[in-house]
């Protein structure tokens, strides 16, 4: 059996972990010396965590409703 996650756990997922990547960037390069050559690694790490998981349609996001899904 696949994991599959809904539509609207997807799309609440999808924005809480970009809300803590976000803080948890902002928070690293605060407390570092970060060059932007680096948070931009960082960054495009983090994002393709999320991109991977939409790719095995682990996640199903529609932007809250606002993209038709491809099964609809």
């Amino acid at each position: 059996m696949k994991l599959k996650f809904g539509h609207l756990f997807s799309d609440i997922f999808i924005s809480i972990y970009i809300a803590f990547t976000l803080y948890l960037r902002f928070a690293y390069e605060a407390y570092n010396q970060v060059s932007p050559f680096e948070s931009l690694v960082i960054g495009l790490s983090f994002l393709t965590i999320i991109i991977v998981l939409i790719k095995l349609k682990i996640l199903n996001p529609t932007g809250f409703g606002l993209f038709k899904s491809k099964n609809e």
